[in-house]
């Protein structure tokens, strides 16, 4: 980035900081950035540059070096570091009064190096040596810090960034260069402070035309477009991609519900008109079926955390689930009735009838927390199932059959649920057209994702049915 791109980036920085900045919770700012309504300070000129290239016997990578001919220096650059180097206090990590950090990551390494041989260490970068010839960019931060490291260099001369906080648990983080790892502090403050101003707006048309765009049945675009939405803090992105991803398949992190409820960071979500109807029986399915109850489950952490208004939510859906006549809406009357239907008809085959034995385990294991070696494990007991006997044919040493009995208390609904596969698979044709019946509760609804509350219809949409329904034109056109 040169500095006519580094200009108008961080003028917008500068403006967004301002306009969001709260005295009371941030502290007063200072004088002069009110005055200019600049977070930064006069550039740098060329003979600054190059006496601390000179200083520094390196010379500089391009994107720090077009940073500094805008700023010689910086205030604020995201929410955990407060002041970034001009050209006069740019210092090797090795040389600072921050040296200590080589010295810890040093003692974290020590009798963990792979060697240079094992293909699968090949890839793990060596903390400690990375710090000790690093060049350090921040001055003051909330014990996080920002580092250039000369020894990884790029084709166009960069050098590889990182970002260190001593909070996060990660390490060190690595970024292309000094502008990816700045673009990715601004993205931070987007999603921490939401602040007004020129970028909200553009990201909120940007994910209302990728919202348009999916109801017509694109998905690459606008994945792309809402993932990077989500990292501003767009809520509305955030959204509108779980909505995708649970369609596609809801394997990772993203795609899961607590990842989309949750009530410290995520609190409108929760009062969100689709959130009763879509998202709240996704969280009973989510409660259900995970395996270890020392697990904090999204149900769980609402019910801790949550305010007044939604755990009365919460007790009241627990109490109508508990009556015989409920059901699962799964949305506008014609889809609703069309889906249960199928689920019913599913449903009401003997083979759904037979006990699930592995449920039953898992649904009454006990868990006993303990410490072994100096680590906190958890020690799990099945109980003891009740065995039923199946007769099998041997052929005995004088070759006459002989019939034995073995206990099997798996065999039963193992073969059972193999029927239960097969209706499932042939009920799909069904299901993909009553989709065509299905209507939005809300403009950003855009997926029938409470489907998945359902254990049967959670196993019929498989990611490549799930891209088959985002691919149907859903504009109700």
């Amino acid at each position: 980035m040169n500095r006519e791109q580094w200009s108008p980036f961080l003028q917008r920085w500068s403006e967004e900081w301002i306009n969001s900045h709260a005295p009371e919770r941030d502290g007063e700012l200072d004088g002069a950035v009110v005055r200019d309504r600049w977070l930064g300070f006069a550039p740098a000129n060329e003979e600054e540059i190059a006496a601390a290239e000179a200083r520094l016997g390196r010379t500089l990578p391009p994107s720090l070096r077009e940073f500094l001919a805008v700023t010689n220096g910086w205030r604020d650059a995201g929410c955990f570091i407060y002041r970034l180097a001009g050209t006069a206090e740019l210092e090797w990590l090795a040389d600072s009064d921050r040296s200590y950090l080589i010295e810890i990551y040093d003692e974290l390494t020590e009798g963990d190096a792979e060697s240079e041989d094992d293909e699968e260490g090949a890839d793990v970068i060596n903390e400690a040596e990375v710090l000790r010839r690093s060049l350090l960019v921040s001055l003051d931060g909330d014990a996080a810090d920002v580092f250039l490291d000369p020894g990884e260099v790029n084709e166009r001369g960069e050098w590889t960034a990182y970002w260190l906080a001593s909070w996060s648990g990660n390490g060190l983080e690595p970024f292309d260069s000094f502008y990816e790892l700045m673009y990715d502090q601004y993205k931070s403050f987007h999603a921490l402070r939401k602040p007004e101003g020129e970028t909200k707006d553009s990201w909120d048309a940007k994910v209302e035309e990728a919202r348009l765009a999916t109801l017509r049945g694109e998905i690459e675009g606008p994945l792309e477009v809402l993932a990077e939405a989500e990292e501003f803090g767009n809520e509305r992105a955030l959204l509108l991609r779980f909505q995708m991803l649970v369609m596609l398949g809801g394997g990772e992190h993203e795609a899961k519900i607590s990842h989309v409820v949750d009530c410290a960071h995520h609190p409108s979500i929760l009062q969100h008109p689709i959130f009763v109807a879509e998202l709240l029986p996704l969280v009973f399915a989510e409660d259900r079926t995970r395996y270890l109850p020392h697990g904090w489950s999204t149900l769980q952490s609402c019910k801790e955390n949550g305010t007044d208004w939604l755990q009365s939510l919460i007790a009241d859906h627990e109490a109508r689930r508990a009556t015989p006549e409920f059901q699962i809406s799964y949305g506008n009357a014609e889809f609703n009735a069309a889906v249960h239907r199928i689920v019913d008809r599913l449903t009401a085959d003997p083979a759904f009838q037979v006990r699930d034995l592995y449920e039953e385990q898992r649904r009454n294991a006990t868990y006993e927390q303990m410490w072994v070696d100096g680590q906190l494990t958890i020690r799990m007991e099945m109980p003891t199932l009740t065995t039923s006997a199946v007769l099998i044919s041997e052929e005995s040493e004088d070759a006459v059959a002989a019939d034995s009995e073995v206990p099997d208390p798996f065999g039963d609904y193992e073969r059972a649920r193999e029927r239960q596969r097969q209706l499932v698979d042939a009920a799909w044709p069904e299901l993909k057209e009553a989709i065509r019946l299905w209507r939005p509760l809300h403009e950003d609804h855009i997926a029938p994702v409470v489907l998945f509350a359902d254990p049967v219809l959670a196993e019929m949409i498989t990611e490549e049915r799930g891209r088959e329904v985002l691919s149907m034109c859903r504009t109700g056109e």
